[in-house]
């Protein structure tokens, strides 16, 4: 099956001499390892060229770090770039997903992701979609192996890092299929520089937010909920919802924060039925995009002037109203 969908994908980049690479805005571990994957598979296969780029920040410390170490392959996306590509292959996103650069007239040739099926997909070339996966870097090293290509230690790394970070060590969302490429990569990863990426250290203003997180979350019932305010990067919620997952009895996590004008919002959630994704939809709903799968997910919202802080509010409030749990049953966690 993994030597059929590969042939595909090449099939559908074939005659090609470059291809855009975009990997969702503000790119994480995963997004950041897998265009890069893809843009060595498609040189290695066919000799075509992948140029990466991206729009929004790299802001995390962990990111930051792992860009380094792969010699900066990403590159901010400009108008131009979109207008001269021939076609474009989405990583770790999908058309109409809210959190990418492309319009339905973009050329999109090929879509690998591991998030909810969107029906704009069915419009590309070529689509692997496995909402099973915990990370689409998983999509990447099964293709990579079909092609008998030995992955350097730096893709191997940055690999391996993606699928530890979006399934926390394959202990959130991941599937045979993720453990069989996390132990196929872990004797080929440079451990010395995985540890300078997880340990990267971080500015004074990410103990500030943090700070401020901790003080604004309430807790209800298993369920948290926190915002953090005006955020230096977009990932920060993400980052802070992971830390208060840890809380004893924490069942949901929905933390916001402010970046660019936009309320940015994570969702996380330890429930065996997942669902994180169809959470952060319920809430968001027609007031900017959300996606996401089982256990983790997010969302965007323009704020064109509204209160940041009253939005999050009622974000909150329609989340406790779909869980069922009773706004009064709220306390400081501080």
């Amino acid at each position: 099956m993994t030597q059929e969908r590969l042939d595909s994908l090449l099939e559908a980049v074939g005659g090609l001499s470059r291809v855009l690479i975009l990997p969702h805005n503000d790119p994480d571990p995963d997004a950041i390892a897998s265009a890069v994957a893809l843009r060595y598979l498609l040189a290695e296969k066919l000799g075509v060229e992948g140029y990466i780029a991206y729009r929004g920040i790299i802001g995390r410390a962990e990111n930051k770090a792992l860009v380094r170490y792969l010699d900066h392959p990403l590159h901010r996306l400009t108008g131009s770039d979109l207008r001269q590509a021939a076609s474009i292959a989405l990583v770790d996103t999908q058309p109409s997903a809210g959190n990418n650069p492309v319009s339905p007239k973009s050329p999109v040739a090929i879509v690998l992701d591991h998030h909810t099926w969107r029906e704009a997909t069915a419009a590309v070339r070529f689509a692997d979609v496995r909402q099973e996966l915990g990370a689409t870097s998983t999509i990447l090293t099964e293709y990579l192996q079909a092609a008998g290509i030995e992955p350097s230690a730096a893709l191997a790394t940055a690999l391996f890092y993606g699928i530890k970070t979006d399934t926390m060590g394959l202990g959130r969302g991941g599937s045979p299929a993720d453990a069989a490429a996390y132990f196929y990569l872990q004797p080929r990863v440079d451990v010395e520089a995985l540890v300078r990426i997880e340990r990267a250290q971080v500015p004074v203003e990410y103990f500030v937010q943090l700070a401020a997180a901790l003080q604004a979350t309430r807790v209800f019932d298993g369920v948290v909920i926190s915002y953090v305010g005006p955020m230096s990067h977009p990932d920060m919620t993400a980052e802070m919802a992971d830390l208060l997952l840890r809380l004893e009895g924490a069942r949901w996590v929905i933390c916001m924060g402010v970046h660019d004008e936009e309320l940015i919002l994570s969702v996380r959630t330890r429930s065996r039925r997942g669902e994180a994704g169809g959470l952060a939809q319920r809430i968001v709903e027609h007031w900017g995009s959300a996606g996401g799968h089982g256990t983790m997910a997010g969302g965007q919202i323009p704020l064109k002037g509204e209160n940041p802080e009253q939005m999050a509010r009622q974000l909150g409030q329609r989340a406790l109203e779909y869980l069922k749990i009773p706004e009064t049953a709220g306390r400081p966690l501080i």
